[in-house]
């Protein structure tokens, strides 16, 4: 249904009804306005959108809007389900669930700091081995471990060498 206002006094008129929804969606200050409402728990009505939004004034720029007032009826589903999950859980759950969240915060620190630790021996046990000449070695035993390869060149764990020819008739370079 492309219905297209006659009225010569605004560009907004000349719009098709398609091309108003697309605008409403493409709208960002209202999806970052309902999704602010939403983190804060504050109740989501096309009032409290035009309160908090820079350029809606009314809150039948909303509701008259098709594509606006379907957006702000799945934030308002979405907020009702939340509150449901909210009144499920008991003030009881809701500590073990902050006490839960505090442990795996710290498994985590934990795990990241393991992670460096690991990274930085390695690196280092790999440039020894690259410096005793084993490197080729290495290498060949990690062939066939092809993915865990490419992490660790990821990591900035393996030395990159560049080589470069001898000019002809050159001697060979000398042992330290």
């Amino acid at each position: 249904m492309d219905q297209t206002c006659q009225c010569r006094r605004h560009a907004v008129c000349s719009m098709t009804e398609a091309e108003r929804q697309k605008r409403a969606l493409d709208d960002p200050d209202l999806q970052r306005v309902l999704e602010e409402l939403l983190a804060r728990d504050e109740n989501i009505t096309a009032r409290a959108v035009t309160r908090h939004h820079p350029t809606l004034k009314a809150a039948s720029s909303i509701t008259r809007s098709p594509a606006r007032s379907a957006l702000l009826t799945q934030y308002q589903q979405r907020q009702a389900e939340f509150r449901r999950w909210q009144r499920r859980l008991s003030h009881q759950a809701v500590a073990k669930t902050a006490a839960a969240l505090a442990d795996k915060d710290l498994r985590i620190t934990t795990l990241e700091n393991q992670v460096k630790l690991l990274a930085s021996s390695h690196l280092a046990m790999i440039k020894v081995v690259g410096e005793l000449g084993g490197f080729s070695k290495w290498a060949a035993f990690y062939e066939h471990y092809s993915a865990a390869r490419k992490q660790l060149e990821a990591l900035g764990a393996l030395q990159a060498a560049s080589i470069k020819p001898l000019p002809p008739n050159s001697p060979p370079p000398a042992e330290p």
